[in-house]
């Protein structure tokens, strides 16, 4: 099942394209910290390093490249007019971008004051980009299983946020909170409540479209966002509660959702159209494998809970639901979203002269097939790290590194492609 697009409403290239260029190079950070931090950054998943390089992924990557989406998305698939996209655009990144590095400062340095800094800057910035949002979707029916994900998302993003905000104003200022509890349930509410949805939302679009598989089922589509989203607000109120058999229940039933529409889109992509495997494929293939294995540590950890004591227990599920989950998708979508974008703005602004080139020459798929292999090798040496650190954990650091700055290459080169026949045949 599908939303309809209206490509004739997608804001300017600019508006989303500042996201996607910046934010490799906040993995490329994050690598280079772990180059040079070595092996102590895995000692524990409170390490101030650990902390720094976790955020310089979620905030400075991830949620770069998804808040961009969601600016070229909102008007195509829901209509929602944003007013001034750019404009909007422009101070929303440098909010994110200023954000994300206060907060990494902040737990590496273990400095109050920065931390204060990133979680006003942040908070703001992000409350005012739910607050234009909002005004945009105010009025939109929900008559695809997108749109009513795009919302329930959005709602899972101001949750994750207000935790998020609520626990780095608590370790600047010394409040008297139960730390471990609220870090898994802001984790729970950015990873499920936020990215997850975000995710199932746009993969109804751009899976069918750009792997040409089957639209999904129209029952799933449309219930998995409401569940994932109950399921987050039942772990909120176990928390409330001090219940941990409830708590040990939802992080289960969590996991369980999440295995099943990785599940869902894997059944999807073996009846796929397309015979040749291409990078978009394979970063997805990679992803849902490394989804499903990251959520069944939590699932077996809520039947027996000293599993979750383990050496490398912690380290390795985010890993895998990080950096082999989240961002393999992020970066297949990316391959397939930045050449579209491309190509669709060269044909807008063509005068006729000469058409635009095909999506394989903005991007050339021999550059994303190389720097997949190099991203499959960071996941790898990341996992390995995670149990032998003194060995690995520089190794895998700068493969992170290298797949990140790779990937900054081949965007960057796209984008020159595009600018170089702009220019060439549309002078103007």
């Amino acid at each position: 099942m599908q939303a309809l697009l209206s490509f004739d409403k997608a804001p300017p290239f600019a508006a989303p394209l500042r996201f996607f260029l910046t934010a490799p190079l906040f993995a490329l950070a994050a690598g280079l910290l772990l180059l040079a931090l070595g092996p102590d950054m895995f000692a524990s998943r409170w390490m101030p390093g650990l902390l720094a390089a976790t955020h310089l992924i979620t905030v400075g990557f991830m949620l770069q490249v998804m808040l961009g989406a969601l600016i070229q998305i909102l008007p195509v698939v829901t209509g929602a007019n944003l007013g001034n996209p750019l404009a909007v655009s422009r101070w929303l990144h440098v909010g994110l971008s200023a954000g994300a590095l206060l907060l990494a400062a902040g737990f590496l340095l273990g400095q109050p004051p920065l931390l204060s800094a990133a979680a006003l800057t942040l908070g703001l910035s992000i409350a005012a980009f739910l607050g234009a949002t909002g005004r945009a979707l105010s009025g939109v029916p929900s008559t695809s299983p997108t749109i009513r994900g795009l919302k329930f998302a959005l709602f899972g993003l101001a949750g994750a946020v207000a935790l998020g905000v609520l626990l780095a104003l608590a370790l600047a200022r010394g409040w008297a909170v139960p730390l471990p509890l609220l870090t898994d349930l802001h984790a729970g509410w950015a990873l499920g409540g936020w990215a997850g949805i975000l995710l199932a939302a746009m993969a109804y679009v751009v899976v069918p479209m750009f792997q040409l598989t089957p639209g999904y089922p129209a029952r799933p589509s449309w219930w998995f966002p409401r569940v994932m989203l109950g399921l987050v607000l039942a772990w909120t109120l176990a928390v409330l509660v001090e219940s941990p058999l409830a708590l040990r229940l939802v992080q289960g039933l969590s996991a369980l959702a999440g295995i099943a529409f990785a599940l869902l889109t894997l059944r999807l992509q073996m009846q796929r159209r397309r015979a040749r495997t291409d990078a978009t494929h394979r970063y997805w293939q990679l992803g849902l494998g490394s989804a499903i294995f990251a959520l069944f540590l939590p699932l077996t950890a809520a039947a027996w809970p000293p599993l979750a004591d383990l050496p490398g227990w912690s380290l390795s599920f985010g890993i895998l639901l990080l950096v082999g989950g989240f961002m393999s998708f992020i970066v297949g979508m990316l391959y397939k979203i930045v050449p579209f974008l491309a190509w669709l703005h060269m044909q807008n602004c063509s005068s006729g002269q000469a058409p635009a080139p095909n999506m394989n020459r903005i991007l050339p798929e021999a550059d994303m097939q190389r720097q997949v292999r190099v991203h499959a090798l960071a996941v790898a040496l990341l996992l390995a790290a995670a149990v032998w650190p003194e060995w690995l954990a520089r190794p895998a650091g700068a493969a992170l590194a290298l797949a990140s700055g790779w990937l900054f290459y081949n965007l960057l080169g796209a984008v020159s492609r595009y600018r170089r026949h702009i220019k060439e045949n549309n002078p103007a």
